[in-house]
C-alpha cells in the first residue's frame, strides 16, 4: 500500500522503495553491459558506453537511499497520542525539513489558520532556523504565518488542543483566495502542501 509524504509510515515506506528502484536502475546498465559482451564478445563497445551513462540514474538513486536510510521513523506510540488531539486540525507526519545548511526531523506539523504548529522529539538545538525557515518559505508564497517548533511533547498536544478549541475563530477573518492550480485545497491544505515541498 502506497504512504504519501506527510502520512505516518512515509519513511519505512520510502526505504523500501528507493532501495527496490534504485536496484532495478542498476540491473538495467548491467543488462545492458553483459548483452554487449555476448553480442560483440568484446566490453569495448558502444553498449558499454550506454551502460556506464546508464549507471548515473542509479548513483543519484542511490544518493536518495542514503539520505532516507539516515532517518529514523517516528515512534508508532508517539503517532497515536498526537492522533488523538489532531480531530479536525490540518496534520502531516513524518517530515525531514530540507534546508542549505541543515536538515530537521518534525514528528507532526498542525496548521489552523495563520499558526504552524509543530513538533520534534529529536531536535537538540534551538528551533528558532527551522521557524524562519519554514516562515521565510510561507511567506514567499503569499501565507503569512506564525511558526513554531515544540521540543517538549506535552506543551504540543496543550497546543492542538487549544488549536482545535479555538479553530472558528483563528480562521473567521483570514481573506483567503483559492490557487487555480490546486483546486478543491483550502488555505491549510495549501499550506501544508507548501511544507511538504521543502521535505525530504
Amino acid at each position: 500500500m502506497k504512504v504519501q509524504k506527510g502520512e505516518f509510515g512515509y519513511i519505512r515506506y520510502q526505504k523500501k522503495r528507493r532501495v527496490l528502484v534504485t536496484l532495478g536502475l542498476f540491473l538495467l546498465p548491467l543488462a545492458a553491459f553483459v548483452a554487449g559482451i555476448l553480442i560483440t564478445g568484446t566490453r569495448k563497445n558502444l553498449i558499454t558506453v550506454i551502460a556506464v551513462v546508464g549507471c548515473l540514474p542509479a548513483c543519484r538513486s542511490m544518493v536518495g537511499v542514503i539520505m532516507m536510510w539516515m532517518q529514523k521513523p517516528m515512534e508508532a506510540e508517539l503517532y497515536q497520542e498526537i492522533r488523538s488531539h489532531q480531530k479536525d486540525l490540518t496534520m502531516a507526519y513524518e517530515l525531514v525539513i530540507t534546508t542549505y545548511e541543515k536538515n530537521a526531523f518534525l514528528d507532526a506539523v498542525a496548521i489552523c489558520g495563520n499558526k504552524v504548529a509543530a513538533y520534534s522529539s529529536r531536535m537538540k538545538e534551538s528551533p528558532e532556523y527551522i521557524e524562519q525557515h519554514i516562515r521565510k518559505i510561507l511567506k514567499q508564497n503569499g501565507y503569512k504565518t506564525e511558526v513554531k517548533v515544540f521540543k517538549e511533547k506535552r506543551a504540543y498536544l496543550d497546543r492542538l488542543d487549544h488549536l482545535n478549541a479555538h479553530k472558528a475563530q483563528l480562521e473567521r477573518d483570514i481573506h483567503f483566495e483559492p490557487d487555480e492550480r490546486y483546486p478543491g485545497l483550502g488555505r491549510d491544505q495549501l499550506i501544508r502542501h507548501l511544507i511538504l515541498a521543502i521535505s525530504l
